[in-house]
């Protein structure tokens, strides 16, 4: 069995996973106003900002905007068959993803804990949501939170060597949170770019001849790219 399949991670999974299939910001009190007012060209605007995007989050704290459950699968087995030891996160929201990297941490190093993932998140409510799933995964001792915008808590005392790099908070800086962790990257080292689409300044360095990383869509809504080195 790996810490994935088993409990208490596994049903925990199931839980978060479903509860996040059936949310809907146009149905969520809290933003179901907001985000009914806005067209489909504001959404898409709003996701491609570089200024909106504190915001648009700070209104999403109760959505749960989460990676799906084929992507936390491809994140644990990248972590997996990387022997991912130190791994950095941007964009917690509840913890999904936070759970699937953590698993695989603590398969690859043994069930006596070991490794780091360090996941920023901007809303103080969603990170307070994700300790708590965290904590009863099991896997709290593995996980360091910041709090407040990747622009400023991944721009220090990030691991010497970084062996993976989700990119799942707003899409618009998603080159500039690679900029910070960039140079921690190990060869071989997987970057997954949650809904890249809406970054196609990120889409055209990663994929650009010479770039340093070979680079695909992997299904509808992840760029999967390995650093060269």
């Amino acid at each position: 069995m790996t810490t994935i399949t088993a409990a208490p991670v596994a049903p925990l999974l199931d839980q978060l996973f479903a509860a996040a299939d059936r949310s809907d910001p146009a149905t969520t009190p809290s933003v179901a106003a907001y985000w009914s007012g806005l067209s489909d060209e504001d959404k898409t605007r709003i996701l491609r900002s570089r200024t909106d995007y504190h915001d648009f989050y700070d209104r999403m704290k109760d959505v749960p905007l989460a990676v799906s459950r084929e992507t936390g699968s491809l994140l644990y087995m990248l972590a997996r068959a990387t022997r991912a030891a130190a791994i950095v996160e941007f964009g917690t929201s509840f913890g999904l993803s936070t759970i699937c990297l953590a698993s695989a941490l603590r398969d690859n190093l043994g069930h006596g804990g070991g490794g780091l993932l360090v996941t920023s998140e901007f809303e103080p409510s969603k990170v307070a949501r994700a300790r708590t799933n965290l904590e009863s995964a099991g896997l709290a001792d593995l996980v360091e939170f910041r709090v407040g915008d990747a622009l400023d808590t991944l721009a220090r005392d990030l691991p010497d060597t970084v062996d993976l790099l989700l990119l799942d908070g707003a899409k618009a800086l998603y080159p500039d949170v690679l900029d910070r962790v960039e140079p921690r990257l190990r060869a071989g080292a997987p970057v997954v770019a949650d809904n890249a689409d809406m970054c196609p300044d990120y889409l055209n360095r990663v994929r650009a001849p010479g770039s340093g990383y070979l680079s695909i869509s992997f299904g509808d809504e992840v760029e999967l790219s390995i650093r060269l080195g």
